[in-house]
């Protein structure tokens, strides 16, 4: 786990696959934060990855833009990517940008976990 007081991020495997749970401010001042986090989980687990945004209390374009990223990251190395729980509200960046008709987004876990398991592997 790690917090800086803005932000807290929290990973826990589901199967193979690592989720990352983040809470807090996703903008300028966390960023780096951010980023190291997504590349350790990377590195350590592979390109398959979840992000749980339920707790994001607001969300600016640098961060998306490191989200759209990590997407293309772990869809190019033929891993399944999503992200869970967005709220609006938090995260109008996402829709303001068209990214949320393009970005794979679902309600819950489980939802992301059951695409996952529809999607062929190489």
């Amino acid at each position: 786990m790690s917090n800086n007081g803005l932000l807290s991020l929290r990973s826990t495997m589901a199967g193979t696959i690592v989720v990352v749970h983040v809470d807090g401010i996703l903008d300028a001042t966390t960023r780096d934060q951010f980023a190291d986090r997504l590349d350790t989980e990377a590195e350590d687990h592979g390109p398959d990855l979840i992000l749980d945004l339920g707790g994001v209390t607001f969300m600016d374009s640098r961060a998306l833009g490191l989200i759209v990223h990590h997407w293309q990251r772990s869809t190019a190395a033929g891993g399944n990517f999503a992200l869970v729980a967005v709220q609006y509200p938090s995260s109008k960046v996402m829709w303001v940008t068209g990214l949320s008709q393009r970005l794979p987004l679902f309600d819950t876990l489980d939802e992301a976990l059951a695409a996952f398991a529809a999607e062929p592997r190489p």
